[in-house]
């Protein structure tokens, strides 16, 4: 079974053509499951589209669901077309976020720290001139996020669970049992994390690096697959390699969502 649960598209303004595009591209790449999951509008904010270079305008999002659902049913036969969504995760606004997402009949969602201690984890100058001490302040805070964004329960998915490397890839070196104890906390909840394939574009390395893979495996935690193509060309980018990772650091199985179900696939 070959599935692909982290795609996006035009509205999000960050990436390039129609969901179609994006599905047809998952049927050349041989998927017989594709999850579309673009960025959910920043729905605490009173303006209909404060960030319009980061997410959908809210707007947007009922526009989205109902063109996700109609592309369901035309290529039903061809490929499984999954509505999916990447949210972000504020902690302050959970009940709100969920309230909005519990009227639309989602298959996945995918919650991703993309904010943390004050900034965008993609802010590149966030890193200039950090002491040791700040280094491992930042890190424990962002993974006490991705613990408290698993027991929310909001989500099926956590994305990308180490992104905060992108521009500073000697945040992996930072030791902190926060991250163990974000593991053991996303097994506890039954949460899967992602392999996502982006970050070599960025970082040169996979999300989340293999020794976070293999914690994760000790402590019992599912892992599903994400390109997170921006474009349609990226979809089921690295798919097999990602795949044979997994089966050597000893995974035997991985997991897609259905109506918010999880399905094993063996690796």
């Amino acid at each position: 079974m070959k599935f692909d649960l982290h795609t996006h598209h035009k509205r999000c303004a960050h990436a390039d053509g129609d969901i179609r595009d994006y599905i047809e591209a998952g049927i050349k790449s041989g998927l017989q499951v594709i999850g579309i999951s673009d960025h959910a509008p920043y729905l605490a904010s009173e303006d209909d589209h404060p960030n319009p270079r980061i997410a959908m305008a809210a707007s947007e999002f009922p526009k989205y669901v109902s063109e996700m659902l109609e592309l369901k049913e035309q290529y039903r036969g061809k490929i499984e077309v999954l509505l999916g969504v990447e949210s972000d995760f504020f902690p302050e606004h959970v009940n709100l976020y969920r309230s909005i997402y519990d009227k639309y009949p989602f298959d996945y969602i995918i919650g991703s720290v993309h904010h943390s201690g004050g900034d965008r984890i993609f802010n590149r100058n966030r890193f200039n001139q950090l002491s040791d001490e700040q280094k491992l302040e930042m890190k424990e805070t962002y993974y006490d996020l991705i613990l408290q964004s698993a027991s929310s329960r909001m989500f099926q998915i956590l994305g990308h669970i180490d992104a905060m490397k992108v521009y500073f890839t000697d945040m992996g070196q930072v030791q902190t049992p926060a991250v163990d104890r974000a593991l053991q906390g996303i097994a506890a909840c039954g949460t899967a994390i992602e392999l996502n394939t982006s970050g070599v574009k960025t970082c040169g390395s996979w999300y989340p690096a293999d020794d976070i893979l293999e914690r994760a495996l000790y402590y019992g935690v599912d892992v599903t697959f994400g390109s997170d193509a921006h474009s349609p060309a990226r979809v089921a980018s690295d798919w097999e390699e990602a795949r044979e990772r997994l089966k050597q650091i000893g995974f035997q199985r991985w997991v897609y969502f259905k109506r918010k179900q999880k399905i094993l696939v063996p690796l």
